[in-house]
Parts: C-alpha cells; sequence; structure tokens
C-alpha cells in the first residue's frame, strides 16, 4: 500500500494534541479583530479570543488561499506521500475550492503522486469526526482511496446539532433577520440549527431558555440517530467557552449512551466569530443529518 497522510484544517476544532499524536497534517484560516491580523503563528488563547467578543469586538475572517494550502501539501509530496485532505465545508467557505487549486496545480509537478481532496460538507468538530474516522481507518490499515471512498458515502451520516446564546452573531452572518435577533433577545429564544446535507447551517427549531436549548440537542440526537443508536459510543462537543455546560450536555447523553469515546474542545475562532461566545454544538454519526 502507497504511504499516505490525512490533512484538514482548524476548523475541524479537533484538540493540537490529536494532529500531534496522529500526524493529521492542518492549514489555517486566519482571522481579524481590533484591527490586528491573527496567524496561526499569533492566533489569541481561545479564552481571550471570547472575552473579547464578549466585550463587543467583532472579528472577520479569511480562507485558506490555493498558496497556503500548497504550503501544507508540498512537503508531504517531497516525502514521497500521497494525500487525502479533508476540507472545511464548501457550503460555509471557499477553502475547499482553493485546496482543490492547489492539488491540481502540484499533481502537474508531483505526476508520480495522487491528491484526494475530499468535501466534508461539515464543520467544526462534526468535520473533526469525519477526520477522526477516517484515520481510524487509515490506522488499521485501509488503503487512502478506500477511506476516501467513504468519507464521500458517510460524510452526510456525521449529524451536526447546534445551539447560540446570543442571535446577534448569526444576525451579523445573515442567518437570521434583525427581528428575528432583537425579539430573540428580549424573549430569551435559543435557536437550534444544523449544517445540511448541502453543508450550509440551517434553524431548524427554537426554544426558550439556554437549558433547554441544551436539552433539545439530547431529544433531536434521539431522532437523528436511528440505526446507529445500539452502537453509538463516540460523541464530539463543541462550545464558545462555555466547558461546564458542554460537560452537563455530555452527562445527559451518557444516560442514554454507551459512550466510550468524547472530545470536548471549544469552537475554534474561525467558526466561533460567526456563531459568538455561548455556542454548543453536538456531533454525532446517525442514519441522516
Amino acid at each position: 500500500m502507497r504511504d499516505y497522510v490525512i490533512t484538514t484544517d482548524n476548523n475541524a476544532d479537533l484538540p493540537d494534541s490529536y494532529y500531534l499524536e496522529h500526524g493529521v497534517g492542518c492549514t489555517y484560516l486566519s482571522y481579524t479583530m481590533d484591527g490586528k491580523h491573527y496567524s496561526h503563528e499569533n492566533f489569541m488563547p481561545v479564552d481571550e479570543f471570547y472575552a473579547k467578543m464578549r466585550g463587543g469586538s467583532l472579528p472577520t475572517t479569511a480562507q485558506v488561499n490555493p498558496s497556503e494550502a500548497r504550503e501544507l501539501f508540498e512537503p508531504y509530496l517531497r516525502d514521497g506521500k500521497d494525500i487525502l485532505h479533508i476540507a472545511f465545508s464548501s457550503g460555509l467557505s471557499g477553502t475547499f475550492n482553493s485546496c482543490r487549486i492547489a492539488a491540481e496545480e502540484l499533481l502537474e509537478e508531483y505526476p508520480e503522486r495522487s491528491i484526494i481532496v475530499v468535501d466534508s460538507l461539515a464543520a467544526s468538530l462534526g468535520q473533526g469526526l469525519l477526520v477522526y474516522l477516517a484515520q481510524k481507518k487509515k490506522e488499521a490499515g485501509e488503503d487512502m482511496e478506500t477511506v476516501a471512498r467513504w468519507c464521500e458515502e458517510h460524510r452526510k451520516n456525521i449529524v451536526h446539532l447546534f445551539t447560540v446564546d446570543d442571535l446577534d452573531h448569526l444576525y451579523r452572518g445573515g442567518r437570521v433577520s434583525k427581528t428575528t435577533a432583537v425579539l430573540g433577545g428580549m424573549l430569551n429564544i435559543k435557536p437550534v440549527l444544523h449544517v445540511d446535507d448541502e453543508g450550509k447551517l440551517i434553524p431548524i427549531g427554537k426554544v426558550r431558555g439556554r437549558k433547554k436549548s441544551l436539552l433539545e440537542l439530547v431529544s433531536l440526537m434521539d431522532k437523528k440517530i436511528g440505526s446507529y443508536s445500539s452502537s453509538c459510543d463516540t460523541i464530539f462537543i463543541s462550545h464558545g467557552d462555555c466547558r461546564e455546560e458542554a460537560e452537563f450536555l455530555a452527562s445527559r447523553i451518557k444516560e442514554k449512551y454507551q459512550i466510550k469515546t468524547e472530545i470536548i474542545n471549544h469552537v475554534g475562532a474561525v467558526i466561533g466569530a460567526h456563531s459568538g461566545p455561548g455556542t454548543m454544538a453536538l456531533f454525532f454519526v446517525g442514519d441522516a443529518r
């Protein structure tokens, strides 16, 4: 079997330790806050990032461009490795297309190598869960083409369920109207969203109150998990600097399912710039999104 590496981008929101332990490569989207640009070399601590957002700072983000994707890919090609890249959803960013362009250019220069770029149609630890499952298959000895095909066949089984604490951030991103944001704030309405089959973030419901919104994620999991109910042993949860509530959500899920593996991590700055502090997101494998 030809040697290969799995790569992704930082919107997968996996812990840095995971990339190091498993040899998964990563490229990085960047952001600007208070007039200063932040790239991987100088990302601020994530708790500081959310503190600034709570104080009124409004970050903007930038996708990976083809030259940055090339910087990730080319060293592996020089080392004689093929690449399976699992990219941030094309429904939310142009990063997938940048990676595809970089791959096409590099394959002209390295015709003996292979690069497969998969559109994850996923975000945050949903993308991370697809990377995690693909890497498990790689470590079990499956070849790159088989793993890539599995990713494309099963990416829509990665269920994403989100809620946010402050609708203003979704309003700024065009996800809800100004009226919805204002009334939601006044009435303590919390939206529930998911990532659909096109990889786009879509509202699917609303409840009143924070605790009810977290419990609604559990209720929706029960509905969406389907035939995977008996085999569900892995959940990923990402949060906008609200770890205790993430632990609460995990505990409620573990009352129902035999969870053996969980990753709880921050929603990174690039996605957090649009979802805001207090975001809570649950990811698992189910019958359909």
